[in-house]
């Protein structure tokens, strides 16, 4: 793990459930503020490709079909906070999931004279978020996003960007999958959400606003902690 001790630079944590706009609100949030986005999922897979030490560990356990410790994110998220382009802090997309998570990761920040100066919740209502990601559909051939009640490609049946006529939907995107995605990320969150509480780093945004609301609200936040 490194152990570089750097200087203060804001550690955001950001809590959402499947389509409450973490992704793009993460964006803006780096543009406005040069924050790094680091999601843990794109960071095993760097790591892994890379070859580092702590990578080539979580390949051998991928390998062998089983889970990557905590202790092994926790060294990949380390050096990834050592790169330079994370000076201005950084925002962390699906870690931690488990307050046993956020207690080891509490720890090593503290090891490199950081903490978690916010955990942002993006708070949605359940059946709204089931309608807006169950109506969810893309262009089969630019990815441009849709929605049955949204937005509808101007001319029926063709893609507004680039003309095509073949649309798809996520096998997971359906209204049974989704509820159950959600009560499940409700359960796991909970805990979290107490725990932060309890460190006085809480913050809660209202994700079902429109994203310029959003945006403006997790600016505040972001803006608060960096001052």
């Amino acid at each position: 793990m490194a152990n570089e001790v750097l200087t203060r630079s804001p550690v955001v944590v950001l809590l959402g459930p499947p389509g409450a706009g973490k992704g793009t609100q993460a964006r803006m949030l780096e543009e406005a503020f040069g924050l790094v986005q680091l999601s843990t999922g794109d960071l095993l897979r760097a790591a892994v490709a890379a070859g580092t030490p702590a990578g080539l560990a979580a390949k051998a356990v991928m390998e062998a079909g089983g889970l990557v410790s905590d202790e092994i994110v926790l060294d990949i998220l380390a050096d990834r906070m050592a790169a330079p382009d994370t000076g201005a802090g950084v925002i962390l997309d699906g870690f931690p999931r488990t307050t046993a998570q956020a207690e080891a990761l509490d720890r090593m920040l503290s090891a490199r004279g950081q903490k978690v100066d916010t955990a942002i919740s993006l708070e949605v209502e359940d059946e709204a978020m089931i309608d807006r990601i169950a109506g969810r559909f893309t262009c089969s051939d630019c990815g441009e996003g849709y929605h049955d009640t949204h937005k509808q490609p101007a001319r029926a049946g063709t893609c507004d960007r680039c003309g095509g006529t073949a649309f798809k939907r996520r096998a997971d995107d359906k209204a049974e999958t989704v509820r159950e995605r959600l009560k499940a990320y409700h359960a796991q969150t909970a805990p979290l959400i107490a725990y932060y509480e309890g460190k006085g780093v809480q913050d809660r945004v209202d994700a079902m606003a429109s994203i310029a609301e959003v945006r403006r609200a997790l600016q505040a936040v972001v803006g608060r902690v960096s001052a």
